[in-house]
C-alpha cells in the first residue's frame, strides 16, 4: 500500500507535464504540399487536398487544426525576414505584393485642379495653416477665426464707423449684409465654375444657375399646379392610373361650434382658470426678446429701402409748403374740414 501511495505523486506530476506539453504545440509544421506565401498581403494558400473524412467528424475542430497549422507557417516565414528593432518593438519589413486583388471599381482619375490651384503651382505658392482660434479683444475670449460666432464680426457690432467720404445717412449694418450676400453669391459662382471645368461643362455667367434633378416634392407640386389649370380647376379631372392622393391639396379650416352644451363651456372656462392660477408663466420672454430684434431689423431694412417714409406719407396732418412742419389739428367736424381747423 505504502508503495502505492508513492506512485501516485509521480503519475500526477507526469500526467501534468504532458498536458502542459500538447497545450504548447510544435512551430514545426509538415505538410505533404508546401503553401504559396505572398507576404506582401499576409496570404498564405494552402494547394493540399482536405481530408473529407476529419471534414464530417468533426467540423469545427478540423478547420481550427487546419487554420492554426497554416497561420503559424505564415508566422515563420514572416520571421525569415529582415527585421529591425525600434522602440522596444520588432518590426518586419514586408516586400512588395505578388497577388492583385481585384478592385470593385475601376481606380479613380486626379482631381481637375482649380484656377487658383492652378496660379499657385506656377508661381510656387504654398499654404500656411492658420490657427483657427484667435483671442478677440471686445469680448475677452477665444473664437474661431471664421464662420458662425467668428471674432470681431462686424455685423454683430453694435456701432460702426462711418467711412470718410461716405453718405453719413446710409445704413452701414445693411451696407455689411449686402457686402456678404455678394461675396457669397460670387463665391458660389465660382465654385460651380471650377465644377463645370473638371467635367467640361459651362456654367452662366449671369442669371440663375442651372438646378439639378427635380425632387419628388417638387415634381408632386407640379402635377398639383397642373392639375387645377383648367377650368373646373381639377374638379372633374379624371385621375391617372395609380395616381396617389395629392398631399399638398389644401385643407379646410375646422372651427368648434358656436353652439356648445353649458357642461362643455364650463369645462373649457375651468381649464384657462387653472392654467392662470397655476402659476407657470403667461409670457416667454425668450420669445418676446426675439420678436422685439426681429422687429427692429425689419424696421431698419424699411427704412434703408425708403419704405419708412412712404408709411410716414400715408399718415394724417395737413401739409405745408415751406420748410417748417406741418401741425395736426384736432376739432369736432371732420379731418381737413373747416369745422376741424384752428383759426
Amino acid at each position: 500500500m505504502a508503495a502505492h501511495g508513492d506512485n501516485v505523486p509521480t503519475k500526477v506530476e507526469d500526467f501534468l507535464k504532458q498536458t502542459q506539453k500538447e497545450s504548447f504545440r510544435s512551430i514545426l509544421v509538415e505538410k505533404p504540399i508546401d503553401l504559396e506565401f505572398d507576404e506582401g498581403n499576409l496570404l498564405a494558400s494552402d494547394p493540399n487536398q482536405i481530408d473529407v473524412k476529419k471534414f464530417r467528424q468533426n467540423r469545427e475542430d478540423f478547420l481550427q487544426q487546419l487554420t492554426r497549422d497554416n497561420t503559424q507557417l505564415l508566422f515563420n516565414k514572416i520571421w525569415e525576414l529582415p527585421v529591425e528593432r525600434l522602440e522596444n518593438v520588432v518590426i518586419a519589413k514586408l516586400p512588395e505584393p505578388t497577388t492583385r486583388l481585384p478592385r470593385e471599381k475601376p481606380v479613380p482619375k486626379e482631381k481637375a485642379l482649380t484656377k487658383w490651384q492652378q496660379y499657385a503651382k506656377m508661381k510656387g505658392i504654398t499654404n500656411r495653416k492658420k490657427g483657427r482660434m484667435v483671442w478677440d479683444s471686445t469680448t475677452q475670449e477665444w473664437k474661431p477665426r471664421w464662420g458662425y460666432k467668428r471674432a470681431n464680426d462686424e455685423t454683430k457690432q453694435w456701432l460702426l464707423e462711418v467711412p470718410e467720404g461716405a453718405d453719413p445717412y446710409e445704413d452701414q449694418f445693411e451696407k455689411k449684409k449686402k457686402e456678404k450676400s455678394e461675396r457669397v453669391a460670387k463665391n458660389e459662382l465660382q465654385r460651380l465654375r471650377n465644377l463645370a471645368r473638371a467635367q467640361k461643362g459651362k456654367v452662366p455667367g449671369v442669371g440663375l444657375t442651372p438646378t439639378g434633378a427635380p425632387s419628388k416634392d417638387h415634381v408632386l407640386k407640379a402635377l398639383a399646379t397642373t392639375r387645377k389649370s383648367d377650368a373646373s380647376l381639377g374638379k372633374f379631372s379624371d385621375p391617372l392610373p395609380k395616381e396617389k392622393p395629392n398631399k399638398f391639396a389644401g385643407k379646410k379650416r375646422k372651427f368648434e361650434s358656436n353652439f356648445v352644451n353649458t357642461d362643455e363651456e364650463k369645462k373649457r372656462q375651468m381649464d384657462v382658470l387653472k392654467r392662470m392660477s397655476s402659476g407657470q408663466a403667461v409670457l416667454d420672454v425668450q420669445k418676446a426678446t426675439n420678436t422685439a430684434i426681429h422687429e427692429e431689423e425689419e424696421t431698419r431694412s424699411k427704412k434703408a429701402k425708403g419704405e419708412g417714409g412712404a408709411q410716414k406719407k400715408k399718415g394724417g396732418g395737413s401739409k405745408g409748403k415751406g420748410k417748417g412742419k406741418a401741425k395736426k389739428t384736432f376739432g369736432k367736424g371732420k379731418k381737413g374740414g373747416k369745422k376741424g381747423r384752428k383759426k
